[in-house]
């Protein structure tokens, strides 16, 4: 799920990019595998581990309604909002309304795209394991953040929760607010509306390498047996040409046949991606269905070497069925070898996400541990604005997101795309802040963060906001105190930080993050904590 920037729409009008916007938003700084596999398959669904245990107080709210006439432009605070003495991270009403607000002025907003995606932190895990620093490109913070699941209230109805706290990183007056964003987890006995997956399947000499076509096979085969009758699967495989092995099927008295074409799955020669693709969709197309999620999964290794490696082509493709059908693309990144910026650039124009997988043994725990089978919605085009109180305020940088950037004057321009989310997913987006003297004190909110997203069916905007109170901000990160979800997704953005360089505010050395990550790995009890441990105790031997 991605923003587009510099889209052009079918009414000639181009909307989106600012990047001169980007650096005023950060307060003039300038940014420095198989049974999870199969479940992800079916629904594209979010890499999680850790569940933070609540230990801050947090803002969160209820849903809301579209936004009425009359309501204030993007970067508006919420009516409302706690006054000091109020508990810190109070809730705020986030309901939008006629009432007057007062507006931020525009280089205090900070506005983004919602993002799920995690290929970046399992992929930098896979080369740290073979003893190679990732490349700083492949690097994304918000992917190795949103890796860690977070203990967020979950939303009454079909919306989001939103959960606004923070605690202070060292002196200086530097602080780490994390904005976090949750919709309810789908019920797995539970209506909902049939599937149309079409699997585009790399079968590349590449893909011969264990830890791909043998994970991709095992985990469609699981996939097959996890599937209602009512959905339907097509499957295309390519190398140097594409074949359609199977075209859209209804699950229902396929499934063997379904499995017989996952076994006899083989690799062959070169990587033609723009083949895959391309066949891909025109049996996504053919086979589309009316009232269903449609959706093409691309498993590859993402090694293009022949055909159109550079992409343009694709993308159009891809952009062009997104907007006719509302074809989406999952990508699903394997082997050890792997290209992230092209699988990247096809899930952005195809309105999906990524994530990575690299062994069953690490899929059948994100499973077992966090991931339901769902394909439906809870939001489409969501967007996200943070609003900081210049008085209290004196700078901010949003860590990561760079890709999801959207102008400020757009978060209510409906036309412009935002990010797609389902049900249990949840975003984090973490700001290193620092206030100004008296901060602490103040007596509004120090900063108003508000979701904005279309209804799945109806199409009808809805908004929901929560605030930061001044007092939010009293704890110390590495406090035994201070929430663990909080200090984990610290630590994680720490690491990309220092991946690609490092030039955060009170941003610990190396072999501190390594001496917390152990301590909240032991704290926790959390395996994927103790990966993330292992990784920065692996990254910081690579740096010696």
């Amino acid at each position: 799920m991605r923003t587009q920037r510099g889209n052009r729409h079918d009414d000639g009008r181009e909307t989106g990019g600012g990047a001169g916007r980007a650096a005023a938003r950060r307060g003039g700084w300038r940014p420095g595998p198989a049974a999870v596999l199969a479940v992800a398959l079916a629904g594209g669904l979010l890499l999680a581990g850790c569940s933070g245990q609540s230990g801050a107080e947090r803002a969160s709210a209820s849903d809301t309604g579209a936004r009425a006439p009359g309501a204030p432009r993007p970067g508006a605070l919420a009516p409302g909002a706690p006054e000091a003495g109020k508990r810190p991270g109070a809730a705020t009403d986030g309901a939008t309304g006629d009432g007057a607000r007062e507006t931020a002025p525009a280089d205090h907003l900070s506005t983004f795209a919602l993002d799920v995606d995690t290929a970046s932190y399992g992929y930098a895990r896979r080369t740290l394991a073979e003893g190679r620093l990732p490349a700083p490109d492949t690097v994304r913070p918000e992917e190795f953040v949103n890796s860690f699941r977070q203990s967020y209230p979950k939303p009454p109805g079909n919306g989001f929760s939103v959960t606004v706290d923070g605690a202070r990183t060292g002196p200086g007056d530097w602080s780490l607010v994390r904005v976090g964003l949750a919709t309810r987890p789908a019920d797995r006995r539970g209506e909902r509306p049939p599937a149309a997956l079409t699997f585009v399947v790399d079968v590349s000499g590449s893909m011969s390498e264990p830890g791909r076509l043998d994970l991709v096979k095992e985990s469609l085969g699981v996939l097959a047996d996890q599937l209602r009758d009512d959905d339907s699967v097509a499957l295309v495989t390519f190398s140097a040409e594409a074949e359609t092995r199977l075209p859209m099927t209804r699950v229902e008295g396929n499934r063997d046949r379904l499995h017989e074409v996952i076994d006899g799955l083989e690799t062959s020669s070169s990587t033609n991606v723009e083949a895959g693709v391309t066949t891909g969709y025109d049996t996504a197309v053919e086979g589309h269905r009316k009232g269903a999620t449609n959706r093409v999964v691309l498993l590859s290794d993402a090694l293009a070497n022949t055909g159109e490696t550079e992409a343009e082509a694709i993308l159009d493709r891809i952009d062009h069925e997104r907007r006719a059908y509302g074809i989406t693309l999952f990508g699903v990144g394997v082997g050890s070898e792997y290209g992230d910026a092209l699988m990247e650039r096809l899930a952005d124009k195809g309105d999906g996400h990524t994530t990575y997988v690299s062994t069953s043994e690490e899929a059948r725990r994100v499973f077992t541990d966090r991931l339901p089978a769902h394909v439906e919605l809870r939001a489409r085009d969501a967007k996200a604005q943070v609003a900081f109180d210049t008085r209290a305020v004196e700078s901010f940088r949003l860590i990561g997101y760079e890709n999801r950037e959207v102008a400020d004057e757009d978060f209510r321009d409906d036309r412009v795309d935002g990010g797609e989310v389902g049900p249990g997913h949840q975003v984090t987006a973490l700001y290193a802040v620092k206030t100004r003297p008296g901060a602490a004190t103040a007596k509004r909110p120090l900063a108003t963060a508000t979701v904005r997203w279309l209804d799945p069916v109806s199409r009808a905007p809805r908004e929901q906001s929560g605030s930061l109170a001044p007092g939010a901000l009293d704890a110390r990160l590495w406090d035994k105190g201070t929430d663990p979800g909080l200090r984990v997704a610290a630590t994680a953005a720490y690491f990309a930080d220092s991946l690609r360089g490092g030039d955060l505010p009170a941003a610990p050395g190396g072999a501190e993050l390594a001496t917390r990550a152990g301590e909240l790995a032991r704290t926790t009890e959390s395996s994927v904590v103790s990966q993330l441990a292992d990784a920065i105790r692996r990254a910081n031997g690579l740096r010696d």
